[in-house]
């Protein structure tokens, strides 16, 4: 397997430090979590929602963490009080923590646990000063420094005449 270093990047750019933080994550991640199962499905042109099956879980025991661009579910199960003793275990009620990578301007707005399925909100809210904005088109000369100084010397030569 080739592997890749990103090193150069962090010491050659302003600014793209995160985008050079993405690819040596994604390089060096092992292999991806898949506990708890989760979809993740666009419920809207910038709304988006998370679904994880956490059956056995309680609203107690399970702990949702946004920091900077990640979204972090951690599952802790209580220890139970009796011990049981299963001819077959086949239901997962271990520990678990799952993170997702969230794009800019991503935040999460909701969250709730139903019939053992855990769904979280994300909207995608972009600042005002990023949105695209129309630019007027004005007819005649532009008012830049050259249409003040015609203006300065059309009025001079009116006070002159």
């Amino acid at each position: 397997m080739t592997t890749f270093d990103f090193s150069p990047l962090f010491r050659s750019t302003v600014g793209f430090d995160r985008f050079a933080r993405l690819f040596d994550e994604a390089l060096h991640e092992q292999a991806a979590p898949n506990y708890p199962p989760c979809n993740i499905e666009a419920t809207g042109e910038n709304n988006y929602r998370i679904t994880l099956a956490v059956a056995g879980f309680g609203e107690d025991e399970i702990a949702i963490e946004a920091v900077d661009d990640t979204l972090t579910v951690t599952g802790r199960k209580k220890s139970a009080e009796k011990s049981a003793s299963y001819l077959y275990h086949g239901i997962a009620a271990r520990d678990f923590v799952r993170k997702f990578q969230m794009a800019d301007h991503v935040k999460a707005v909701g969250a709730g646990l139903d019939n053992g399925l855990l769904w979280i909100d994300l909207a995608r809210e972009v600042p005002e000063a990023m949105k695209p904005r129309k630019i007027a088109i004005k007819s005649g000369a532009p008012e830049g420094l050259v249409g003040k100084a015609k203006k300065m010397i059309e009025e001079t030569a009116r006070k002159v005449a």
